[in-house]
């Protein structure tokens, strides 16, 4: 079972659910969710704490997350967790690209990237700072504004990312009334950003 999961042919599987996506610079869309359990990233605010732990999420056939993400009309999946870069992941996205599914992957970077994406959201966070590939292969970095300080961590990651990355700010749910015009300010007077919504929490979906 260790050689399956290490070859990434078999996978904790949290949960999975076609929905909206909710966050960053593909708000809006439909996309099938593959939520990989397992991280030791260990925010305090995490909205899916119950992701921490793998072995509460049953090692699932790599074959059968595909199969079931193939049977949507809309052919994007994004990746999440947990923190998914904790697992190989190439033979999940080597099935995914086969199936004709474009995959978009949400990581903290604190974990080695395996696959082949066609998007990559970078949330870094201050409990494990992220690998130096996700700098350069970034698509969004998206960095979840709890308090004042995270601002400074905002700016310390877009110095290190590539060029085309697009910088998005995100308000921490539970403190959104508080933060979000702190927010709106910093993006006024520092227009590289944007600000990112969980659009999905608002809406009531998954």
């Amino acid at each position: 079972m260790t050689t399956q999961l290490d070859s990434g042919v078999m996978l904790p599987l949290m949960e999975e659910f076609y929905t909206i996506q909710g966050e960053g610079y593909n708000s809006g869309k439909a996309a099938y969710f593959i939520r990989i359990g397992g991280c030791d990233v260990g925010c305090h605010w995490c909205d899916v704490k119950e992701s921490w732990d793998a072995n509460l999420h049953p090692l699932t056939n790599t074959d059968l997350i595909v199969a079931n993400a193939a049977k949507y009309s809309a052919k994007s999946v994004v990746v999440t967790g947990g923190e998914p870069c904790m697992y190989n992941l190439e033979y999940l996205t080597m099935q995914l690209k086969k199936k004709g599914i474009k995959i978009f992957l949400e990581t903290s970077g604190a974990y080695p990237l395996t696959g082949t994406w066609d998007w990559i959201c970078l949330s870094p966070k201050k409990t494990a700072e992220p690998i130096e590939d996700f700098f350069i292969n970034a698509s969004e970095l998206k960095i979840i504004i709890f308090n004042k300080d995270d601002f400074k961590w905002a700016e310390k990651n877009a110095m290190k990312v590539n060029a085309n990355c697009i910088l998005y700010l995100q308000p921490e749910w539970s403190k959104r009334t508080e933060i979000m015009p702190l927010i709106v300010d910093y993006v006024m007077n520092n227009p590289q950003w944007k600000v990112s919504l969980q659009t999905h929490k608002y809406l009531g979906i998954p």
